[in-house]
């Protein structure tokens, strides 16, 4: 089942940046948080293609930035400086800052 969640910026204007993947995503994703500065300014999502179980990339990514790791849930407010990690099965939708 397909259900939609959604990220509500706290911050005004700063960027958010989509990282996709897929089979062999892990090593990427990893490789990417090891590089980047955990005080870019913007908010990092991390959009897995595989849904056929639930993730865990919200307990293993952690090890490798000092970014906190958030898995979406409803309501979840985006932060600069944190990665966000969409949950199997679901569709991503990030709203204006009046939206909840």
């Amino acid at each position: 089942m397909n259900e939609n969640r959604a990220l509500s910026p706290m911050v005004k204007n700063f960027p958010i940046v989509c990282v996709g993947g897929s089979a062999g995503g892990l090593d990427a994703y990893i490789r990417l948080l090891q590089n980047l500065p955990a005080d870019m300014g913007v908010a990092i999502v991390i959009v897995n293609h595989i849904t056929d179980f639930p993730t865990q990339l919200h307990e293993v990514l952690p090890r490798f930035t000092t970014m906190p790791v958030d898995l979406i849930t409803e309501s979840l407010l985006i932060e600069p400086n944190h990665v966000f990690i969409i949950p199997e099965n679901r569709d991503l939708h990030v709203l204006d800052e009046s939206s909840v």
